[in-house]
C-alpha cells in the first residue's frame, strides 16, 4: 500500500542521494550494494518531518575492541537525534551509550543486537516538534524505534538534541545523518515514508 511512497535513500547503486556535511559529494566505500563508513560522516539530500525510516546495518567483527570503540557509527533522525549503532551484543544491561539507544538520553528497553557481521534492522518512526509562531518547541519531537523487529523505544519524548548531529536544536524537517566514527560499519537499504 505504501510502496509507491516510500522514497529510497541507498539502494545500494550509487551515493547521488548522499553529500558530506560541507556540501561535497559523499565518498563512502561502494560495494556490492553495500556502503561503508569512510571519509567522514554523510547527510541525505531527503529532508522529512513526520516518517517512518527504514535503516540495515552491518557491524565489523572487532574482538579486541571494547564499548564506544567497538563498530561505533550513529542514524541521526533529522540530523539531530542519534540512534547509536554498536556492536553491543552480549550487553546484559545496556545504557544510553549502547546499540540502539538514544544516545546520551535513553537507554533501550532491551538488548536486541545480533553477533558482529550480521544485518540488523533500524525502523524508526518520528513524530517531528512542533514550532510556535515565534519559532519556540510548543511540543517535542516524539520517537518510536524497532531493531530487529523488537521495540526498543516507545513513544520516546525528545527534549533536545544529541550531541554531534548537523544542528544542536530540534528542527521540523531534517535529513538523515549517518555518522563517521572511524569504525567500518556497514550500511544498505535506506529509505523513508514520509507521513506529514
Amino acid at each position: 500500500m505504501y510502496e509507491d511512497k516510500k522514497i529510497i535513500l541507498f539502494d545500494g547503486t550509487s551515493l547521488d542521494g548522499w553529500a558530506k556535511r560541507d556540501g561535497t559529494p559523499a565518498d563512502w566505500i561502494l560495494e556490492d550494494g553495500i556502503m561503508t563508513v569512510s571519509h567522514g560522516d554523510i547527510v541525505s539530500k531527503v529532508t522529512y518531518g513526520d516518517a517512518l525510516l527504514h535503516v540495515e546495518f552491518r557491524e565489523p567483527d572487532m574482538p579486541d575492541e571494547k564499548g564506544q570503540g567497538k563498530g561505533n557509527s550513529g542514524v541521526y533522525v533529522h540530523g539531530c537525534y542519534e540512534i547509536q549503532v554498536l556492536d553491543s551484543y552480549g550487553v546484559a544491561k545496556p545504557t544510553d551509550g549502547d546499540c540502539s539507544a538514544i544516545y546520551n538520553m535513553y537507554a533501550p528497553l532491551t538488548n536486541a543486537c545480533k553477533p558482529a557481521m550480521e544485518w540488523q534492522t533500524y525502523d524508526i518512526l518520528i513524530r517531528a516538534p512542533r514550532f510556535g509562531l515565534l519559532g519556540k518547541v510548543k511540543e517535542n519531537g516524539i520517537i518510536s524505534v524497532f531493531q530487529n523487529g523488537l521495540p526498543v523505544h516507545n513513544n520516546a519524548v525528545l527534549p533536545r538534541a544529541t550531541p554531534g548531529g548537523v544542528t544542536d536544536k530540534p528542527v521540523a524537517e531534517g535529513p538523515l545523518m549517518l555518522q563517521d566514527h572511524g569504525n567500518p560499519v556497514s550500511f544498505r537499504n535506506i529509505w523513508v515514508l514520509k507521513l506529514d
